[in-house]
């Protein structure tokens, strides 16, 4: 089906909020490249399936049930209760650099990544844990993200803590304007507060404030606040219903579907001439 959009659902929009993480940088070739380059061993390693099983830790510490229940997960019992603690509102750390180490740590204990383990010590680790600060963007989001500056404010609400997306935004040349995060908030995504704390901040009545992901359940969690929605298409992201999503004008639940954040910015300047 081709995709059809109603660019004036975007008329009177004041700022587009992005999730980061497999939305706006491409997580999974940035870390299984960087990976593979701290690696001096002779083993044969699929650093595929290595960041795979470090992004679903991820996901099981910060998304809800649905989206885990998806990811290819580890025997992690921890990350799981630990998620299910901070999106109710209950302890547990939102700095994205401590899960990740203590995800990394876990992974290189287990018998499948030992042979890791033996050679990473604590220095080459802390290191190693670093690469989620250097992920490449897709090729359109810088491109995509000045269009929308010139017009809009654009900020990242994400998951990630502030100097992991602050440290990416200047490796990936992307051009926010504020950077909203969970480590801010206190919360993670879906959590009301993250989007409710945002729109505050902002000064924006939800209806003239876009929420852009490549994930559906954040776009769904967006909405109930009254929040405009545009799903991106991304390679990594969604691969069980991606194809299945669509905008409201094929009759979908969200506002607009686009393949690239420059297809945003071009569907944001039609809407200023109607």
């Amino acid at each position: 089906m081709v995709t059809q959009n109603d660019p004036t659902l975007l008329k009177g929009v004041e700022a587009f909020l992005f999730d980061v993480f497999g939305t706006v940088v491409d997580w999974q070739g940035s870390v299984s490249k960087q990976l593979s380059q701290h690696y001096e061993g002779l083993f044969e390693i699929d650093w595929i399936e290595f960041t795979n099983e470090w992004r679903a830790g991820y996901m099981a510490a910060t998304a809800p049930q649905a989206c885990v229940a998806r990811a290819v997960l580890t025997n992690n019992r921890f990350y799981h209760g630990n998620r299910k603690r901070i999106a109710a509102d209950g302890s547990g750390s939102t700095n994205v650099d401590i899960i990740h180490r203590e995800l990394l740590d876990e992974m290189l204990a287990s018998r499948k990544w030992e042979h890791l383990g033996k050679m990473w010590g604590d220095e080459k680790r802390r290191e190693i844990n670093l690469v989620w600060h250097k992920l490449e963007g897709w090729p359109d989001s810088s491109g995509g993200l000045y269009s929308l500056k010139k017009q809009a404010i654009i900020g990242t609400l994400s998951n990630g803590n502030v100097r992991l997306l602050a440290d990416m935004a200047k490796f990936a040349n992307l051009p926010w304007d504020v950077i909203f995060s969970g480590e801010l908030i206190g919360s993670y995504k879906p959590n009301p507060k993250v989007y409710l704390g945002a729109l505050h901040h902002l000064s924006v009545p939800p209806r003239n404030c876009v929420m852009v992901a490549a994930h559906i359940y954040d776009l769904q969690h967006a909405a109930l606040h009254g929040m405009k929605t545009v799903y991106v298409r991304r390679a990594t992201e969604d691969l069980d219903k991606r194809d299945s999503i669509k905008s409201k004008a094929n009759g979908g639940e969200v506002d607009l579907v686009v393949d690239s954040i420059l297809e945003l910015a071009e569907l944001f300047q039609s809407s200023a001439g109607l």
